[in-house]
C-alpha cells in the first residue's frame, strides 16, 4: 500500500509498538498534531541520522493529549504502529507549515523463535544486573519481541535505525544476540574494574602460587 502522511521527522528511532511522549512546541507541528487529533489520523516519524533525513520511520497516533498551554504548546501521548519507507518527500503542502511524504509499509514478519528470544531477555537482564539498571517492560517474558527491547542494550541510533530495516523478526533477534555477544564481556569487565578499585587497600586472603 502507497499513501501520503504528515512528517515529523525527529533524531530519534520509533519502533513499532513503542509509546513516545513528545513536547510540540513549533507552529508548524503543533500544526501537524492538531490536524492529526481533529482527523484521527496518524503521522510518521522519520529518522534524522547525522543531519540527514531518512528514508524509513514508523507511523505513530495520538493516544492522548496530556496537557495544553496557554501558548499553544502541548503534551502528547503517542504510539508507534508500522514501519514506512519514503517514496517521496513533499516539502511544501498547500496553506501547510508542516511538510509530508509518499510512502509505503514493508511487509514486516513478527514470527520469531521463542528460544532465541528467551536467551536475548536472559542476556538482557544480565546487562541490566552488572549495570545496577532496573527495568519493567511492562509485558510477560513470553509476549516480547525484539522491538520491545531494543532500547535497553545500548544500540547506537545507528543501529537502531539497522534494526529498524530488518523486517523479519528472526533477522532482529540475531542482529540483537549478536550486539549482546560484544556488549556483554565489556560490561562484565567493567563491574570487575569496580569490583576491584572498592577492594583496592583491603586486605586480601589469598592462596600462594606453587613453583
Amino acid at each position: 500500500m502507497t499513501n501520503f502522511i504528515p512528517i515529523f521527522p525527529l533524531n530519534l528511532v520509533v519502533f513499532p509498538g513503542e509509546e513516545l511522549n513528545l513536547h510540540i512546541f513549533e507552529p508548524r507541528y503543533r500544526q501537524l498534531v492538531e490536524e492529526s487529533i481533529v482527523s484521527k489520523k496518524p503521522f510518521g516519524v522519520p529518522a534524522v541520522l547525522n543531519d540527514k533525513l531518512q528514508d524509513m520511520g514508523s507511523v505513530v497516533e495520538i493516544i492522548e493529549v496530556s496537557k495544553r498551554y496557554e501558548n499553544g504548546e502541548l503534551d502528547i501521548k503517542t504510539k508507534a504502529t508500522d514501519v514506512f519507507r519514503i517514496l517521496e518527500v513533499i516539502r511544501e503542502l498547500p496553506e501547510k507549515l508542516f511538510s509530508g511524504a509518499i510512502v509505503n509499509y514493508p511487509e514486516n514478519h513478527w514470527e520469531g523463535n521463542a528460544g532465541q528470544m528467551k536467551k536475548i531477555i536472559a542476556s538482557i537482564r544480565e546487562m541490566h544486573r552488572s549495570l545496577k539498571v532496573e527495568k519493567d517492560f511492562h509485558k510477560p517474558d513470553g509476549d516480547l519481541n525484539s522491538y520491545d527491547v531494543a532500547h535497553h542494550i545500548g544500540l547506537s541510533i545507528e543501529e537502531e535505525f539497522e534494526l529498524l530495516g530488518l523486517f523479519e523478526e528472526r533477522q532482529r533477534q540475531e542482529y540483537l544476540k549478536r550486539h549482546l555477544a560484544k556488549a556483554l564481556p565489556a560490561v562484565t569487565e567493567q563491574e570487575q574494574l569496580r569490583e576491584k578499585i572498592k577492594l583496592n587497600g583491603h586486605f586480601k586472603t589469598l592462596p600462594g602460587f606453587e613453583l
